[in-house]
């Protein structure tokens, strides 16, 4: 069956309407819509659309993408309409009226159409993966299972808003400090490479010796001057051999055991990766999922591969009869702190409530941590660059200086 782009006027109210719809060919697709009250007026495969699409390049489709709140915004409207006993069938009709995202709207209604003809909730969101994570759709499944479909996606949109928040602190406090290090790299480049040469070059015409820091500075600034394209080509093929290496399960496992022993750094991505642990463990068994299917999904959301390998061991023991807490704690990348609270949650019988705390304490760490960083790295990165712009004034003023008093 193939999906259609298509544009048509709604016959009651003559208000134009676009949308996406799966159907054997043009005609079939002209008699659905004629079915919905829709007189179709233009309508293109949608492998068609997207070979043309390639053809040229489309600057909108970075802000088209639907981001993790736009998912959260959807599933809570979704849930909304549920609990007032509205079908699946029509809310979802309902929320596709009003999504602006066009890449989420297309997801929507291949939904819609494939729960019409008879495609469980889960299963057709599965088939969009970029969108719908595995850990979305194993709710779903389960919420679906249960009948409890209305109250796994509420939690659902508690857990991506509780992410979003969480990211956007993060994006948020990092912004300035990056901001500063290109705009400062960005001067002393300027500087070094066209404003330095100029005024240096009265020195070349005295026969006198030049400070070890004056000499330093005009030495850089030529090879910068005149090797810019090798520093830059350097620069390039050192950052794509680096991800090149990191992509790597090898580098990959490096890499990230790096940034968990990383002084400062480290403590922080161990926090944000447990955090993001014990929420999404809890969600995925308050919404009914299995354990070992849980610990499978979490395994794949942490971002770091040393402690994905952690998971994998611990499913492992498992099913070898063993506690979540145990090999978790042997792992020795789990705080003494959170393994406690899992084996307490475990013998109480309230693990999901205890990962919870676990996450809200680390959430509210991390929001902690990153403000005091942000707050150290903004006068560390003025220093630097006061430094490094003094330092350049003080190369080439003391030359100066010098030869004026020896002429005086």
């Amino acid at each position: 069956m193939a999906v259609f782009e298509y544009r048509g006027i709604l016959v009651a109210t003559g208000k134009p309407v676009k949308g996406v719809r799966d159907a054997e060919n043009a005609k079939a697709l002209r008699v659905l819509l004629r079915k919905d009250g829709i007189l179709l007026t233009t309508a293109a495969e949608e492998k068609a659309a997207a070979a043309k699409t390639k053809k040229s390049i489309n600057l909108l489709a970075f802000t088209q993408r639907p981001s993790t709140n736009d998912v959260a915004v959807v599933t809570r409207q979704l849930a909304t309409l549920l609990k007032a006993g509205i079908p699946l069938f029509e809310s979802l009709t309902a929320l596709i009226d009003q999504v602006e995202k066009e890449a989420l709207k297309r997801a929507l209604t291949q939904v819609r159409e494939q729960i019409r003809e008879g495609t469980s909730f889960a299963k057709a969101l599965e088939q969009h993966p970029s969108i719908f994570p595995p850990l979305y759709v194993n709710m779903v499944r389960a919420g679906e299972a249960s009948g409890m479909l209305q109250q796994v996606l509420e939690r659902v949109t508690a857990f991506l808003e509780s992410q979003a928040k969480l990211t956007s602190k993060v994006s948020s406090a990092m912004a300035y400090p990056i901001l500063m290090a290109i705009l400062g790299v960005s001067l002393v480049s300027v500087l070094m490479v066209a404003v330095v040469p100029n005024v240096t070059s009265i020195f070349a015409s005295m026969d006198q010796a030049l400070p070890w820091y004056t000499a330093t500075l005009i030495g850089t600034s030529d090879f910068l001057s005149n090797y810019w394209w090798l520093v830059l080509g350097l620069l390039a093929g050192g950052i794509w051999g680096f991800r090149r290496w990191k992509r790597t399960p090898a580098g990959r496992l490096k890499w990230h055991g790096f940034l968990l022993k990383a002084p400062i750094v480290g403590k922080l991505v161990q926090m944000i990766a447990i955090a993001r642990f014990s929420r999404t463990l809890a969600t995925l068994l308050s919404a009914g999922v299995a354990l070992l299917g849980a610990m499978d999904i979490v395994k794949n959301v942490l971002g770091n591969a040393v402690l994905e390998k952690v998971i994998a061991d611990a499913i492992s023991s498992i099913r070898e009869g063993q506690s979540i807490a145990e090999p978790l704690k042997r792992s020795g990348q789990f705080p003494p702190i959170v393994t406690h609270m899992i084996t307490i949650g475990e013998k109480s019988g309230q693990l999901e409530e205890m990962l919870e705390n676990v996450s809200n304490a680390y959430d509210l760490e991390v929001e902690m941590r990153v403000t005091v960083l942000t707050s150290l790295l903004e006068p560390l990165m003025i220093v630097f660059m006061g430094g490094a712009v003094g330092f350049i004034a003080f190369s080439i003023l003391m030359p100066l200086i010098q030869m004026s008093s020896f002429a005086g």
